[in-house]
């Protein structure tokens, strides 16, 4: 048996709810769900950039594994990867670097010698 929401009790539950914890807003751009408008502001501008032939490669959300001396401590997901003047770049939309962010990004850099571009 399915229970229906009346209006009234659908306005009191959205009231309710709390808003998210940076306040990002969730949008989505070509069928892609993103995090925040400002992360998908910015896949609009890499696409730009990748048809002028600036960049190539562009990839959504590219998985690292993070190592050390041969134990896995965790993963890194950036936000975009792709290649610029031949080079790897990774990219973080950042609004709040957390202390887990701070981590990961050293360890980019030392395992990797990535240096995570942050937007």
């Amino acid at each position: 048996m399915s229970e229906r929401w009346t209006p009234e009790d659908l306005a009191i539950y959205q009231a309710r709810r709390k808003p998210p914890k940076y306040r990002n807003v969730k949008t989505e751009v070509d069928g892609i769900k993103f995090d925040s408008k400002k992360e998908a502001a910015r896949y609009q501008e890499l696409k730009t950039l990748e048809k002028a032939g600036e960049i190539n490669g562009l990839t959504l959300q590219p998985k690292y594994e993070l190592k050390v001396n041969g134990e896995k401590i965790c993963y890194y997901i950036g936000d975009f990867g792709y290649i610029e003047n031949g080079s790897v770049v990774i990219e973080d939309v950042k609004g709040v670097r957390t202390h887990a962010y701070r981590i990961k990004f050293k360890l980019m850099r030392a395992i990797y010698g990535i240096t995570i571009r942050e937007t």
